[in-house]
């Protein structure tokens, strides 16, 4: 996701930001037992967007928009826990992957920047 959308609206995100991201993949380590990766990689990406960068800055813009991605995200997806994503994207006939869970996490994200006013084109 950093890679993906943080590429694109970033002007490239910094390469510590992108191998901070890497043990997210996977609900956390691939453990699939945590967070989607493609959800916690968008919401790195409103946070490099619209975070604090010290205490006396307002946190409300990253946390309102992260918490309409998330409820989106779930909404559409129908979880947000990499397990059981997982295990619907992963048929018995392979013909699921990964790749189509950060398509549409991306294409989430990229709608709320759109309706933010950020610039995603």
């Amino acid at each position: 996701m950093m890679l993906a959308v943080g590429g694109h609206v970033l002007d490239g995100p910094d390469p510590r930001s992108v191998m901070m991201a890497t043990g997210f993949a996977g609900g956390v380590g691939d453990t699939q037992q945590e967070m989607c990766g493609a959800l916690s990689g968008g919401v790195m990406v409103i946070g490099a967007l619209y975070g604090r960068s010290s205490r006396e800055e307002d946190d409300w813009p990253a946390l309102r928009l992260a918490t309409r991605y998330r409820e989106r995200f779930a909404r559409e997806l129908g979880e947000t826990r990499c397990g059981p994503l997982y295990k619907r994207t992963y048929t018995p006939d392979g013909l699921g992957s990964c790749a189509l869970v950060v398509e549409r996490a991306a294409r989430i994200l990229l709608e709320l920047l759109d309706e933010q006013g950020k610039d995603t084109l």
